[in-house]
């Protein structure tokens, strides 16, 4: 069975401020209320004695406490700087990671009345993917958080709701990003009609009537009706080059306007709009620009040929575990672990391991999936497929289908079919729309909820 691809946002989207943070809508007015403005945190600890904790919101009788909200500025402070970006002004950020936490704390009561639930062995590699993607140990990476001042507990609570959270917009998000056949060839179109023009090389001419900046509207008449006069002389067959010597304002009057002959992305769009469907020798115009008026000529077009299109092609094969009543996703993880250590030293062979374990539709294939184009996986096998060599094999990973075991056989250029095509603009189109719905579908959940905000005590 072929794995479909689901976008889930990654855990650094989870964990950072985003503009969907920014797009939520703050409460009105009111004072400790559901509708409250959000209440200032201290994010800077204070002088002197430690004070007590406090709570400054309340969502569906849960509390978010000051000392949370300090802890979540002070870790996106950090990956701010990491990132190199300027992070906004202290109030904003406590209004944002405050609201941000308030969303969280609503989806992840969602999912508890959904019955989703993380195991341990989800964490464990989660953990190990950000050692990895850090090029560290396991035990490197726990040193460098206690170094940071983070607590591996704070960590693995972190990596728990946002795998939590990732589970259920999977569950809520993917259904409402369908994409349609009418949008795809839409799509298609659109983008040969880009691609055409851009591969083009154009010279155009042209005769500027120019309009001096805060032209009287008599003016900028009196000017318009010079470049219609031109531009039905040219159209009448008198020499363009002539023309554009005798009345064009524009610095190319002594090459007989000509532009020379360049990428149509180089001129300005005005232009490439106005004479995209004429052919060579034509006229356009008078055109409006902010310069004035331009007539121009269509001297010469060079169409390259298209140029094969190819698409970057993985070949793997995996062995998937599915977890359920009968299979914890912990004890699937050790299973895999063990599979991948028989392979490793030879006492196996993985065509072999996967069709007497594998629990997929590939199982009778020794678990080849065949050439695939990107996005065709999920996005958790496919970051890991991605890293992989060819001839190595992963570590367990976990998806929404259970838990694999991949090893990567063969990488290639390949053209581009009209299938591959239709199937790679239907991705990138439901990346688009589950990005939209993923903003919608927060803000309905964030609704849905009780939000008491507090303010600090006196």
């Amino acid at each position: 069975m072929m794995i479909q691809r689901l976008t889930v946002l990654t855990l650094a989207c989870l964990t950072a401020l985003s503009a969907q943070a920014q797009g939520i809508r703050m409460p009105g007015s009111g004072s400790s209320s559901a509708f409250a403005p959000a209440p200032a945190v201290r994010t800077a600890a204070p002088s002197g004695p430690q004070q007590a904790d406090y709570i400054v919101a309340v969502v569906n009788s849960e509390p978010i406490t000051n000392n949370e909200v300090r802890a979540r500025v002070a870790r996106t402070l950090q990956q701010l700087a990491q990132q190199g970006t300027t992070p906004p002004s202290a109030a904003e950020l406590d209004r944002l990671v405050l609201e941000r936490m308030i969303g969280e704390k609503a989806q992840a009561q969602l999912a508890a009345e959904q019955g989703l639930k993380v195991e341990e062995g989800a964490i464990d590699l989660a953990e190990q993917n950000i050692a990895r993607q850090n090029q560290l140990t396991v035990a490197e990476l726990r040193k460098r958080l206690s170094q940071d001042g983070l607590s591996l507990k704070q960590l693995r609570d972190d990596l728990r709701t946002q795998l939590l959270l990732a589970r259920l917009r999977e569950r809520e998000v993917e259904p409402r990003a369908k994409v349609t056949d009418l949008e795809i060839d839409q799509f298609l179109q659109e983008q040969l009609a880009r691609q055409s023009l851009a591969q083009q090389e154009i010279n155009l001419a042209q005769v500027l009537v120019a309009v001096p900046e805060g032209a009287s509207p008599e003016t900028v008449a009196n000017l318009k009706a010079r470049a219609d006069r031109v531009a039905a002389q040219a159209r009448a067959g008198v020499d363009f080059a002539a023309l554009a010597r005798d009345y064009s304002d524009g610095t190319d009057r002594t090459r007989g306007g000509e532009m020379g002959l360049r990428a149509a992305e180089r001129y300005p769009e005005i232009f490439i709009n106005a004479i995209k469907d004429a052919p060579v020798q034509a006229i356009v115009g008078p055109v409006r620009s902010g310069a004035g008026f331009h007539i121009l000529k269509v001297i010469d077009r060079n169409d390259p040929k298209p140029a094969v299109v190819t698409v970057p092609q993985s070949r793997a094969r995996h062995i998937l575990l599915r977890t359920g009543p009968k299979l914890s996703e912990s004890a699937a993880v050790a299973l895999i672990k063990g599979y991948r250590q028989r392979i490793v030293e030879g006492g196996a062979s993985f065509a072999d391991l996967a069709r007497e374990h594998s629990q997929d539709g590939s199982a009778k294939q020794g678990g080849d999936l065949g050439w695939v184009n990107p996005g065709q996986f999920v996005p958790e096998f496919e970051e890991v497929m991605n890293h992989l060599e060819p001839g190595e094999i992963s570590e367990p990973v976990v998806s929404r289908f259970g838990v694999h075991l991949i090893q990567l056989m063969e990488r290639r250029d390949a053209p581009m079919s009209l299938r591959d095509q239709r199937e790679v603009a239907r991705n990138m189109l439901r990346e688009k729309k589950m990005e939209e719905a993923y903003v919608s579908w927060a803000q309905e959940v964030r609704d849905r909820a009780y939000v008491e905000l507090r303010d600090p005590p006196q």
